[in-house]
């Protein structure tokens, strides 16, 4: 699989729960392979192969996946923390078993880039800042999308 990383978590660890005292690490990314669909990813393992695999690409570069296993998601408890995807499953990373490689998506493929930009969810399904100002009341509880630009960022 290859595709543009459009969203990543930071790692983080759980108590492994069949080797009682050791710990799990675990990190997710987002790819990208057309204005329609995209996958989320999880990788498992050791703490220095997913901080070693976390650092080893960002948010706009292209991977390439080979080797995950695909499998269903839990729609209800995973995209809670992931972007909802239009596909019914995920990758899943091995630490024996699947290699994530960087390149250049000008290597790659130059329309991957155009992906990078483009919403993941529906163009209808949003929220501008100017109509949350306008009607927070009746927002108020609410869970809502919102489409903003970050115009600053600083201390």
């Amino acid at each position: 699989v290859i595709g543009l990383v459009i969203g990543k978590t930071d790692v983080r660890s759980f108590p492994d729960r069949k080797n009682i005292g050791t710990e799990r690490y675990t990190f997710n990314f987002t790819i990208r392979d057309s204005p329609t669909y995209f996958i989320n990813v999880q990788s498992w393992g050791r703490e220095e192969y997913i901080r070693s695999l976390s650092e080893s690409f960002r948010v706009g570069d292209c991977v390439t996946i080979e080797n995950p296993l695909i499998q269903s998601k839990e729609a209800e408890r995973e995209e809670k923390f992931n972007p909802v995807t239009p596909s019914g499953y995920k990758l899943l990373l091995s630490e024996n078993h699947s290699v994530v490689k960087t390149s250049s998506c000008y290597d790659t493929d130059t329309r991957l880039l155009a992906l990078l930009h483009l919403p993941v969810k529906d163009p209808q399904d949003y929220y501008s800042l100017g109509d949350i100002v306008a009607n927070g009341q009746s927002l108020h509880g609410r869970v809502l999308n919102v489409l903003a630009a970050v115009m600053a960022v600083s201390e």
